[in-house]
């Protein structure tokens, strides 16, 4: 029986993530229903993808009882709030990253999972491509012996986004980019908490963070240096370098087609789309709709590849690093005693 998808938003990340799932069998995933909150933005949507039911309201969508599992491609600022309610509507959810904009929320959003025993992933593609999978082989037969560094950087001129550059839109490298780059780093040392968190960067004119580094000290002299920068381009290349080898992810760290172990190169190739896309390599979204799949078939109510835990864990260390930057939101408000 197919899996049920409800889409929530109707943007450009919603759109990818469409093309992405029509590269699947038809027999394992269906999408059934767009929500939007401009309902003519929902209706082009449905359209162009051919999905049979339309709503103007997120509401409608949590209520409509053919949908296992909500697909959350709005706004970060808002997911609180429609997770929550496709959660208490025993909806089983796949959102974007950031999960939320805090810790805090995290933490909101994980224990009502548990509550109404549904089934909640953050949604970092990133874990789920065919490279990532290499990746996760190699380290667990030690091939390239104790890991002493990792790298990973992550940069685009997004200044023309209003959503990356706008305080109140959520915005800043940190949250929307280096967020890949951190996850990257805590796959790698399995979900380890480090002993540091230092952050250092630049603000804009607006209060977001426009270049930063992290750097995660781990027991052991392990450490991950994270860059990542919303006005120029970087290599956007990844590294873990062992006292036995080096593995590297040429380009596209977060989205990559290729592996290079010791000076030697494979590559995987990703599902074919002939469908417009918005952003690089896409259809790899299709990778994380099967294990969502996979998850709901196996009665999981969380992905042993992204863990609540890893989110938690990587919101504490955004939140660090955002307190040290000097970045605040609207949201941190409620939890500003903690």
């Amino acid at each position: 029986m197919a899996t049920k998808w409800g889409i929530c938003s109707a943007g450009k990340i919603s759109n990818d993530f469409m093309v992405a799932l029509e590269t699947l069998p038809s027999a394992d995933h269906q999408a059934v229903a767009v929500a939007a909150r401009d309902l003519n933005r929902a209706k082009d949507f449905a359209k162009t993808h051919n999905i049979p039911k339309v709503y103007g309201s997120y509401e409608e969508l949590a209520k409509d009882p053919n949908i296992d599992v909500i697909y959350v491609g709005a706004l970060h600022t808002v997911h609180l709030e429609v997770v929550l309610l496709f959660m208490k509507n025993q909806k089983h959810v796949l959102c974007e990253k950031p999960l939320a904009m805090n810790n805090a929320e995290v933490k909101e959003l994980i224990s009502a999972a548990r509550k109404y025993n549904v089934f909640l992933m953050e949604a970092f593609w990133s874990r789920f491509f065919p490279v990532y999978e290499e990746i996760r082989s190699l380290l667990s037969q030690n091939v390239i012996g104790d890991i002493k560094v990792v790298r990973a950087e992550f940069g685009y001129n997004l200044t023309n986004i209003e959503r990356v550059v706008k305080k109140e839109l959520g915005g800043g490298a940190l949250l929307d980019i280096c967020s890949y780059c951190i996850q990257f780093a805590l796959m790698v040392f399995n979900g380890e908490k480090p002993e540091s968190v230092t952050a250092k960067g630049f603000l804009t004119e607006t209060g977001v963070d426009e270049t930063l580094t992290v750097i995660l000290q781990y027991a052991g002299k392990r450490q991950a240096i994270l860059t990542s920068t919303i006005v120029a381009e970087l290599p956007n290349q990844a590294a873990i370098i062992g006292t036995k080898g080096i593995i590297q992810i040429p380009s596209f760290m977060w989205c990559p087609t290729s592996l290079v172990l010791n000076g030697k190169e494979t590559k995987f190739p990703l599902p074919l789309s002939t469908k417009p896309l918005h952003f690089n390599n896409s259809t790899g979204l299709s990778y994380e709709a099967e294990h969502v799949r996979q998850c709901l078939l196996k009665g999981l109510k969380e992905s042993p590849v992204m863990s609540l835990a890893d989110s938690d864990l990587l919101t504490n260390i955004r939140d660090d690093a955002r307190k040290q930057l000097g970045v605040t939101y609207p949201q941190d408000k409620p939890c500003a005693t903690e």
